[in-house]
């Protein structure tokens, strides 16, 4: 079975502008993201991808592979889905660009649920007991088998009852592995209503009758969204030296 990982990554983020470039101890976030998964020695290919050339002038200078998409795509799926199209491989795990505390034990696990020949795409999860109601984090609530049922932004499932039991929340974490033909058939699919809705591009999935395997992992992370976010993965990068 042939493993890519490609890792989306643009300039533009609205919240926080030049975020791969931003620097996180001595290197880029994105040659954190990028190490992090090289060392994790999971992969046949470790590709990012990027619409912008000071992206791709430093990823080439730390020694990393990077090839330029197009500049129209609405999502890093859509540029990963680019980038997957002229590789040959089997599984593609689309590695978001801001996750610069990845590691082999979650890719590890999330990789293995594809040995059922059934899992058509996975992604990671973890429990969470702070920040719940927080719109920026997505919850995810699943089948008995772990298979996605719906993410939202909301605190999901609401405790109608004050004496029910105590109820865990999952919060969801960005990181997603797809086969190939599978993640080539989602790009292709229409924006569906709750996507729209909640902007979470994976409910297009659960919208066309695409289940997602849902992998428990104790990986925390910290998905850099704002320099707020940079801040704190300083804090935890001083604590890993």
């Amino acid at each position: 079975m042939k493993i890519a990982a490609i890792i989306p990554a643009r300039y533009n983020s609205t919240r926080f502008p030049g975020k791969p470039l931003a620097i996180l101890g001595k290197n880029p976030i994105i040659q954190h993201v990028y190490e992090r998964t090289k060392n994790s020695g999971i992969f046949d290919e470790i590709i990012v991808a990027t619409d912008d050339q000071r992206i791709f002038d430093a990823v080439e200078n730390f020694g990393g592979k990077v090839v330029f998409t197009s500049p129209k795509h609405k999502s890093g799926t859509d540029r990963v889905a680019e980038v997957c199209s002229k590789l040959d491989c089997d599984i593609v795990v689309n590695i978001q660009g801001d996750e610069p505390f990845i590691s082999e034990k979650p890719l590890l696990k999330l990789i293995s649920v594809f040995e059922n020949k059934e899992i058509e795409v996975a992604s990671l999860m973890h429990k969470i007991q702070k920040n719940v109601k927080n719109p920026n984090n997505v919850k995810v609530v699943c089948d008995k088998d772990n298979f996605a049922l719906y993410f939202s932004r909301a605190a999901i499932p609401f405790p109608r009852d004050s004496e029910a039991t105590k109820i865990s929340y999952y919060k969801h974490i960005g990181v997603y592995a797809f086969r190939k033909e599978i993640l080539m058939r989602f790009v292709q699919l229409p924006v569906g209503k709750l996507e729209r809705i909640e902007k979470l591009e994976q409910l297009r999935l659960l919208e066309n009758g695409i289940k997602i395997k849902m992998v428990e992992t104790d990986y925390r992370g910290i998905g850099i969204d704002t320099p707020a976010d940079l801040r704190e993965a300083e804090k935890i990068l001083k604590k890993q030296i």
